[in-house]
């Protein structure tokens, strides 16, 4: 990759003192910035971001983050908030910037346009837009994660480093350029888990002092995968992202409440399922898995959750052996509604 040297970091500060939107350069407004839209004035909307050559298949959810399923990592990491992956070629760069200046004359946009020309298209140090060079690599640039975006996260506004060329068979070097190992993170971030919803026996509103079972059936627990690829000329990456479910955790709702086992956490049996059914006849056996509610819930319910948590490894390009990912957590609250026991008889 051609480094960028004195006068190409000057004409980088030129683009972000201009306030430009300047294509394929992370310069569009973040928390606090600016931008000028098509008609040269500010932009009230979201910032221009330029779409992913990366696709995903398998057990996904949206990319912004609105639907449900998501795991949560139970440590503070998050998967990348941006990241530089190949984007054009000469000529669908060429296109795509000529396109993108396509807007009248602002303050400082004149100076940042010639300064652009320069750099892509003149020879400073690009010429043409390298079109010489077709078919023997591809113009980089940063990708946003959706959802992060629009949250405003300073970190989905990190990757500024102005588009760049790569050979074909070059690693950039570039962080946070796309590898196998990224592919997987952002697989993660669309794992779609099933829902949690306990079946609790006997059925009805609980009563205090009996034990209440919870189970969950095999087939609601398979491990689930998400493969995420890029696939452009000179560059196929793939990697895949499965997650296996290793625990259920209760939490009552209440702290007058006795959970089975004491830790609330209760293991897979070794069909994959997790507690036993109730029957008829149990009687006041303690459950494998479930709670005994201590109090009633006065007229109203207890906010019954059950989370589980999901072992996660990625295998890829150059990456045969399962390597590890941070454990992640997906769990739904359900209302329980708890009686004394004398109600029966009412």
């Amino acid at each position: 990759m051609r480094a960028l040297n004195r006068a190409s970091t000057l004409f980088v500060g030129a683009l972000a003192l201009s306030g430009a939107l300047v294509p394929g350069l992370a310069f569009a407004k973040g928390p606090g910035g600016s931008q000028f839209d098509v008609a040269g004035e500010k932009a009230t909307d979201d910032s221009r971001t330029i779409g992913s050559r990366i696709s995903f298949h398998g057990a996904t959810r949206g990319d912004d983050g609105g639907d449900s399923g998501g795991l949560r990592p139970v440590t503070d990491w998050s998967p990348p908030a941006c990241w530089y992956e190949p984007k054009w070629n000469p000529d669908e760069f060429a296109r795509h910037f000529k396109e993108s200046w396509d807007i009248p004359t602002a303050s400082g946009v004149g100076e940042a346009y010639g300064l652009a020309k320069d750099h892509f298209e003149n020879g400073k140090p690009y010429k043409d837009f390298n079109k010489s060079r077709t078919g023997k690599g591809m113009w980089w640039d940063a990708v946003r994660d959706t959802a992060r975006e629009k949250a405003g996260d300073p970190a989905a506004f990190a990757c500024d480093t102005a588009t760049f060329w790569v050979e074909n068979g070059e690693t950039p070097a570039v962080e946070d350029a796309v590898t196998p190992d990224i592919l997987a993170q952002l697989a993660y971030n669309r794992l779609k888990l099933p829902d949690t919803k306990l079946t609790l026996a006997p059925s009805g509103p609980t009563k205090v002092n009996l034990a209440t079972w919870a189970w969950l059936a095999k087939k609601d627990f398979e491990p689930v995968s998400v493969t995420a690829r890029l696939n452009v000329p000179g560059w196929n990456l793939q990697a895949t992202t499965t997650a296996r479910p290793v625990a259920l955790k209760l939490e009552p709702g209440t702290p007058d409440a006795t959970t089975y086992p004491a830790s609330g956490t209760c293991t897979f049996n070794d069909d994959g399922s997790i507690g036993k059914p109730w029957a008829p006849g149990l009687g006041h056996q303690e459950p494998p898995c479930g709670i005994t509610y201590l109090r009633s819930s006065a007229g109203g319910s207890f906010p019954l959750r059950a989370t589980i948590t999901w072992q996660v490894t990625w295998t890829g390009t150059g990456h045969a052996n399962p390597t590890g990912l941070p454990d992640g957590v997906f769990g739904k609250t359900q209302d329980v509604v708890v009686e004394e026991a004398q109600a029966v008889n009412h």
